[in-house]
């Protein structure tokens, strides 16, 4: 017998990113793929020979309105053609960013303006460029991309809190039923973590630097020596829409990018949170998923509503997370005056933001197809009457401070009843019937049932909203 190998497949998708969820994360590959970090290098170099000729540097004269339009259209245009063109052009450079170069002073001379071709990539190094071409790619990603989608969840989740905040139901701690809340609170819980995070996000620095070699102007005092350099280049940066780094050396710090990595992570895990609650939420029956049609839940077992959205953000989540600090912990340091590192870390940046986009879109997908099952809620709450227990000993406490009670011990009295026990309601009414305390307190008491024990929750609700 005689074995073969299989056919090839010919070429295919490593990463599902770039296979069966390409679909949700393509947005990203407008700023984060090779594709849109050179698009943003071409904008980098074209916009720094405008900021030269506009400030007339080495007797330039400002480009007419045709001339910027046409220049500015190299980046604005950039496709197909361009892609093919550097991939040519960097096998033979080996150098990525020497290829943009070669390309901006090729499309220099089909505009006619070899004249102003030498102040091309003008005393810049690589990381001058990239470092502006990382923070805008980032940048958009986060304000046009990744943020949106974050806050898509945070709003669906005021929403089901306002839609659920006078449903009471069960907490846990420790996994044990603990005191009643309302489900609007719980998810306003997490509404609110994320808002605190998305406004720190939302402040995010996005920096650059553009100081040559390893940070010193040394080349352009050398050709320019009455040109105010840290000056031109902090008006360039910031005409950019970017924060200016005046001390470096050869690369940006990257300081802004851990930053921003780790606020990213810290977000994730808020998010891995709230998967695994409503994963819980939904085993326990208090949420129930509204079937897709044609949907299949198990393949052996018709009856089921898998949570396959919320597992599937919580794995993503996880692998987003875990290459977020990659990230941070790679990106603060580099060797001397730079290493190698930082470019082949900062090449997985839209990796990390892919696995935490196709999380957000899970979630937002996840919890449009809940269903608050009230009645088990209710059912959960009438199972538990022994949680009034804490309402009991604390209103014990008020009358013993007031003097209309003489007991000595209202916890112990209340542990003895409730710790290990399951009580229903006529044993606890008959509990405070025989308490020592007075009459208002005595009827607040019986009034009290699991379902109306939520104290502020609904009202918190409001306030958050």
């Amino acid at each position: 017998m005689t074995s073969s190998l299989p056919l090839p497949l010919g070429t295919q998708p490593l990463s599902p990113l770039d296979g069966r969820y390409r679909g949700v994360v393509a947005p990203l590959a407008e700023y984060l793929s090779e594709a849109g970090l050179n698009r943003v290098r071409v904008e980098v170099e074209v916009e720094w020979l405008l900021a030269l000729t506009d400030r007339s540097i080495f007797g330039t004269s400002p480009l007419g309105e045709t001339e910027r339009d046409a220049l500015r259209e190299l980046y604005r245009s950039f496709g197909p053609d361009e892609i093919a063109w550097l991939a040519d052009r960097e096998a033979i450079t080996r150098h990525d960013v020497k290829a943009v170069e070669y390309l901006v002073r090729d499309r220099l001379a089909s505009l006619g303006l070899d004249r102003i071709a030498e102040l091309t990539h003008f005393a810049a190094t690589s990381e001058d460029i990239n470092s502006l071409a990382y923070a805008l790619t980032v940048q958009r990603t986060v304000q046009r991309v990744w943020l949106p989608a974050l806050a898509a969840v945070r709003e669906r989740l005021d929403e089901l809190a306002v839609e659920h905040r006078t449903a009471p139901m069960l907490s846990r701690t420790h996994g044990q039923p603990a005191t009643p809340t309302t489900m609007g609170k719980e998810l306003a819980v997490f509404a609110a973590r994320l808002a605190r995070i998305e406004r720190a996000i939302e402040a995010s620095d996005y920096l650059g630097k553009f100081s040559g070699a390893t940070g010193t102007w040394a080349a352009h005092l050398a050709a320019g020596p009455d040109v105010d350099w840290p000056r031109v280049a902090r008006e360039f940066v910031e005409s950019l829409g970017i924060g200016f780094n005046p001390l470096t050396t050869q690369i940006e710090s990257h300081d802004w990018q851990v930053e921003l990595y780790d606020r990213a992570r810290h977000a994730g895990g808020i998010l891995h949170n709230l998967a695994t609650d409503v994963w819980t939420y939904i085993s326990l029956g208090y949420f129930t998923q509204i079937p897709i049609a044609g949907a299949t839940g198990s393949s052996t077992m018709p009856h089921k509503i898998n949570p396959i959205r919320f597992e599937n953000a919580e794995a993503n989540l996880e692998i987003a997370g875990a290459l977020f600090a990659s990230l941070s912990q790679t990106l603060v340091t580099s060797r001397l005056q730079r290493d190698l590192t930082d470019s082949s870390t900062q090449r997985n940046i839209g990796v990390a933001f892919g696995h935490s986009l196709l999380a957000l879109d899970n979630l937002r997908r996840g919890l449009d197809e809940l269903a608050l099952a009230q009645d088990v809620l209710t059912a959960d709450l009438d199972t538990n009457w022994e949680v009034l227990g804490e309402a009991i000993q604390t209103v014990v406490r008020a009358e013993v401070v007031a003097g209309r009670s003489t007991i000595t011990d209202p916890y112990a009295l209340l542990k003895e009843l409730t710790r290990g026990r399951r009580v229903n309601a006529a044993d606890l009414a008959e509990f405070i019937r025989g308490l020592d305390i007075g009459e208002e307190a005595r009827t607040r008491l019986l009034a009290l049932t699991p379902a109306t024990y939520t104290g502020l929750a609904m009202e918190l609700v409001d306030r958050e909203g």
